[in-house]
């Protein structure tokens, strides 16, 4: 006999409406998980962790990461697309940072989880 496989339907009904009344709806949880999966890329988080230590050009990520700047705009680009990062032009120069603070704690909080997990 499977000992992983419940033998019976429902143990604890509060719990399973407490777990419903918390959960996300499916358009978000599509959301969460675009984000998610954008940001398991190792590229895309050295971007990201650049970015957080404050605003910079497309040119100084570029050398900062040693990568082309086509690549490194094709990255800002999927970033950009998803909310996670915002710029603005100055001239033909353009600069890129965080789109906010909690793009910072994520990051902040999955880099402790994994070094407290050493």
């Amino acid at each position: 006999m499977d000992t992983d496989v419940c033998q019976v339907t429902v143990i604890d009904r509060q719990r399973i409406d407490r777990a419903a009344r918390q959960m996300p709806s499916e358009p978000v949880l599509t959301e969460v998980a675009a984000t998610f999966k954008l940001l398991g890329d190792p590229t895309r988080l050295k971007i990201l962790h650049a970015l957080a230590a404050g605003e910079l050009c497309v040119c100084d990520l570029a050398a900062l990461l040693e990568l082309s700047v086509s690549a490194v705009s094709h990255q800002l680009r999927l970033l950009r697309g998803q909310g996670v990062v915002r710029f603005r032009r100055e001239g033909k120069i353009v600069y890129y940072q965080l789109e906010d603070e909690h793009i910072r704690q994520v990051m902040s909080d999955m880099r402790t989880h994994i070094e407290s997990c050493r």
